[in-house]
């Protein structure tokens, strides 16, 4: 998709390049749809009855009686395994729920700065038609800080992997599009700061640290001037460290991954169990078909239909392990696939903050409250799913 010139102004930029339909992200709705789970993982699902398949066609085909594992020892394993994907499960969600955390805070922080700028800031007087210029620069300087640091964050780490899977690249039928990948940010930034500032920007590693760094130098410039008190330019400039520090617990969660010794030993593990579990309940399952057998050899029912259907039934029941082994294969993969794709929080899966729709949320909001024209409408999603 092609971005609009640089000069385009903000209003504008927002109405030409966000089509909800196009993008979205974090599921919003009261559960997920049991037909999407299973197209989730329908590939995998389709993976574990086969390989539930190839050992019961082994060991009742073919005869391999002896192909089988001990229940005893595997259920140990499988015990252990919840445990392991259980804790991956418990750390991812403490990540995913830490990184909503601190964006409430950027929403707190946010409105704070802008009531503090409003209200400390002396207006400009030289500019009569702009009582406001001031108050819109700071503002519209702090709405390009939060553009900043959501590109920083949706920046795709090698640990990452839901932008390149095919499963979360389609949700619902839709194609998942992310906004941070379609328009640079230069582009995005272009109708909050000038020229000038964008150079400076551009110039350097950080762009969300530059521009909360000019924003700190251009309060100090409006102490100087006189149209900014000392105990003010004092408070002020706490939003600003507090914003620093709220970015930088940001990218603590986005440049520190979950520990990938726990998640690759999480991943064996549970591999380990999925290709065992059809090996172990196989004799289970020709046990009860045993039984099934011995409990209508001595029916009165004779050679009828049933009776030849029960004694088939039981002869070949341990077919019935291939769904059985697949079910709860599938089980342990859902619960680790949930883990593994909640443990990047900003990463723009279906289940990540939505952090597109909070900075829309709060440009809305610090703008209306310096009474700014050019006001973008509030995002609508469909699907129950924001970005």
């Amino acid at each position: 998709m092609k971005g609009p010139a640089l000069a385009m102004s903000s209003s504008t930029w927002n109405t030409a390049l966000f089509d909800p339909k196009r993008y979205f992200a974090m599921y919003t709705r009261k559960t997920l749809p049991i037909k999407s789970v299973l197209l989730w993982t329908r590939s995998h699902v389709l993976l574990f009855l086969a390989l539930a398949f190839v050992p019961v066609f082994l060991y009742d085909i073919i005869g391999f009686k002896w192909l089988h594992v001990p229940w005893l020892p595997l259920s140990v394993v499988g015990t252990a395994v919840a445990f392991i994907v259980g804790f991956k499960n418990n750390a991812s969600y403490d990540r995913l729920w830490e990184a909503r955390k601190i964006w409430g805070g950027i929403v707190n922080a946010s409105r704070s700065f802008t009531v503090m700028v409003k209200d400390f800031v002396e207006s400009d007087e030289k500019m009569p038609r702009e009582p406001n210029a001031t108050h819109r620069e700071l503002v519209h300087r702090h709405i390009a800080w939060l553009t900043a640091l959501r590109y920083q964050l949706r920046t795709v780490r090698p640990w990452e992997n839901k932008r390149a899977s095919e499963e979360n690249g389609h949700f619902r039928g839709m194609s998942i599009r992310h906004l941070e990948s379609d328009v640079p940010m230069d582009q995005a930034l272009a109708g909050y700061i000038s020229e000038e500032e964008s150079r400076e920007v551009f110039g350097k590693g950080n762009q969300a640290s530059q521009l909360l760094g000019i924003q700190s130098r251009r309060l100090r410039e409006l102490r100087e001037q006189g149209r900014l008190g000392v105990f003010e330019h004092v408070e002020l400039e706490r939003t600003i460290a507090e914003l620093y520090a709220l970015q930088g617990k940001s990218e603590r969660i986005k440049n520190f991954p979950y520990p990938r010794q726990f998640a690759t030993l999480n991943y064996i593990f549970v591999w380990l169990f999925i290709l065992l579990l059809p090996y172990g309940v196989m004799e289970e399952f020709e046990k009860i078909g045993d039984h099934i057998i011995d409990d209508h050899s001595n029916a009165d029912d004779g050679y009828g239909i049933m009776h030849l259907l029960w004694l088939f039934f039981g002869t070949h029941f341990v077919w019935f392990s291939i769904p059985f082994s697949a079910i709860v294969s599938w089980v342990f993969f859902a619960l680790e696939i949930a883990g593994e794709h909640s443990e990047n929080p900003f990463e723009g899966g279906p289940n990540d903050v939505p952090i597109t729709d909070l900075c829309r949320s709060i440009e809305i909001d610090i703008r209306q409250l310096i009474d700014d024209d050019g006001i973008p409408e509030k995002l609508s999603w469909e699907s129950g799913v924001v970005l």
